[in-house]
C-alpha cells in the first residue's frame, strides 16, 4: 500500500499511540503542519477506505486504529523506490544504498546484519 507524505504524517501520529481520536492525532502532528480539523479527518476517512486504519465508534467519537503496520508501511515504500528508481531491482537499491559514502563501514554492516535479521523474523515492528 502506497502512502503519501501527508499519510505518512497521519500514520506516524497514529503508531505513536492507539487507539487515537482525530483529536488526539491532530496534537501529535508536526505544529508545521497546520491542516485544519476537517483536513485531518477527511485523511483519516481516506486512509480507512484505503486498509490502512480502522475506525470504531464509540458514543459519538470515533476512534483509529493502525490495520498497517510500520514495519510494511516501510516495506511498501521501499518496493516502490525500487519500482520507480531501480526498475524493481530491489538488490540494486540496496547496492546503491551500501556504496553511499554516507555510510560508515560499521553503519554498513549494521543496515546488512538487520536486514539479514528482518529476512529471518519476517515479523512486523
Amino acid at each position: 500500500m502506497r502512502l503519501t507524505r501527508a499519510e505518512w504524517q497521519l500514520m506516524n501520529a497514529l503508531w505513536q499511540e492507539h487507539p487515537a481520536t482525530a483529536r488526539e492525532i491532530a496534537d501529535r502532528l508536526p505544529p508545521e503542519t497546520e491542516w485544519s480539523y476537517s483536513t485531518i479527518k477527511t485523511m483519516l476517512r481516506r486512509l480507512t477506505e484505503k486498509g490502512a486504519i480502522s475506525e470504531h465508534k464509540r458514543s459519538n467519537l470515533s476512534f483509529f486504529e493502525p490495520l498497517l503496520s510500520k514495519r510494511k508501511a516501510r516495506m511498501a515504500a521501499l518496493a516502490s523506490i525500487a519500482d520507480d528508481a531501480f526498475d524493481g531491482a530491489f538488490g540494486s537499491l540496496m547496492h546503491f544504498l551500501l556504496e553511499q559514502e554516507t555510510l560508515t563501514p560499521a553503519q554498513r554492516r549494521k543496515l546488512i546484519e538487520r536486514l539479514k535479521t528482518g529476512a529471518r523474523k519476517g515479523g512486523d515492528k
